[in-house]
């Protein structure tokens, strides 16, 4: 399974041979350093692998103690995660691990963290309608109604207004547009989450699909 963690730069438009504009993302990328490799007969009970990356990708935020003392044997990185995979074998502390795996075509998820947005109302935050504005409606942007005499309460999970945003977030299936090792770059098509210079993960579904949609023309064959 291919995994990278990336920054992202911003978005652009991306013309195909056959002359088709696609917007993609431009993400940044960097080799990974393999911090630890977790195994399901050991403590943690599950495959994955952690990676650490360096000021290029995770910015200049130092590690806290715990985590620099883990990876004291490692080196020096700014941010760490892991990818939970079956295949570990030939993974080791030290190695390290780039984005050359990715084909154009393939499809991918990305995970991020979404945009901050404050506190929004319930019109923003949950897409409500509104009331009418008029007939004595003097709040026509309000939650309105927020429950009966019983249960004397609010309702757990009722959409109200509040903070919306920094939330985790993986958009599916999205394709692999072009990959250049050469300046550390890979794009993807459509948008990804998250603030631009914001640290995304990118895995692979295993699919790879033909990058634009092959047109046949049909000869007229009706008879005049």
């Amino acid at each position: 399974m291919n995994f990278t963690v990336a920054k992202k730069l911003n978005m652009s438009t991306y013309f195909a041979e056959n002359g088709e504009a696609i917007p993609v993302t431009i993400l940044k990328v960097s080799p990974m350093t393999i911090t630890q490799v977790k195994t399901k007969d050991g403590k943690d009970q599950y495959n994955a692998i952690q990676i650490g990356v360096g000021k290029s990708i995770g910015g200049s935020k130092n590690l806290n103690k715990p985590q620099t003392g883990h990876l004291k044997n490692s080196g020096k990185f700014s941010y760490t995660t892991e990818f939970r995979t079956d295949d570990i074998d030939g993974l080791e502390v030290g190695k390290q691990l780039d984005a050359s795996g990715f084909q154009i075509g393939e499809l991918v998820s990305v995970i991020g963290t979404m945009k901050g947005r404050g506190f929004a109302g319930v019109m923003k935050r949950h897409g409500f309608a509104g009331f009418p504005a008029s007939h004595g409606h003097n709040r026509p942007r309000s939650v309105g109604s927020i429950g009966q005499r019983y249960p004397q309460h609010v309702r757990k999970g009722l959409r109200m207004a509040g903070h919306m945003g920094t939330q985790q977030v993986t958009v599916q299936n999205l394709q692999v547009v072009d990959v250049d090792l050469n300046q550390g770059l890979l794009m993807v098509k459509g948008a990804v989450p998250g603030h631009r210079n914001g640290i995304v993960k990118v895995v692979s579904t295993g699919t790879v699909k033909p990058l634009v949609k092959i047109v046949v023309e049909k000869d007229d064959k009706k008879k005049k």
